[in-house]
């Protein structure tokens, strides 16, 4: 709420601002900063975590008794540089569980379903770490857990990253 109100202040603020001088604004370098600023703020000040959705999905699966898989469970305090790789395997992980639902017919096939679309939707968007750092392991290098406490892992980790 209150960076929804200090987000609407500065768009008015900078709409007084533009609104006045707004021609001769936009001829200068600094009138021009000004213009970008107010494009761009808004969006950061009122944007959310991209994993929200995939946590809330993950909310519902968790008590799936139709899903009895064992999955590669990445560790929920690898060091930062790891996140990425962590989080691959993850969304690798939820592919398994997704063909499990296929075969299995599970009531959380479609949920699972989102899991997976918005994981590496986002993943695809976020390169940034593309050459992976040499302590990081492979998915299959973690232990293998239940389902539970793969999901469990799972949400730690997605809580993890919406700090």
């Amino acid at each position: 709420q209150k960076t929804h109100v200090k987000s609407i202040c500065l768009q008015y603020q900078m709409y007084l601002l533009l609104n006045s001088h707004f021609f001769c604004l936009l001829k200068t370098e600094m009138g021009l900063t000004i213009f970008f600023l107010c494009a761009y703020v808004p969006k950061t000040a009122a944007g959310h975590c991209k994993w929200a959705e995939v946590l809330k999905d993950l909310e519902q699966i968790k008590t799936s008794k139709d899903i009895d898989v064992s999955l590669y469970t990445a560790n929920t305090d690898e060091d930062k540089e790891c996140q990425e790789p962590v989080m691959r395997c993850f969304f690798l992980e939820t592919e398994v569980i997704l063909q499990e639902c296929l075969i299995k017919n599970c009531s959380k096939t479609q949920d699972v379903l989102n899991i997976w679309k918005n994981g590496n939707a986002s993943l695809k968007n976020n390169k940034l770490n593309s050459t992976r750092s040499a302590k990081c392991k492979e998915c299959e290098e973690y232990e293998e857990k239940n389902f539970t406490e793969f999901i469990q892992s799972f949400v730690k980790v997605i809580q993890r990253e919406c700090k």
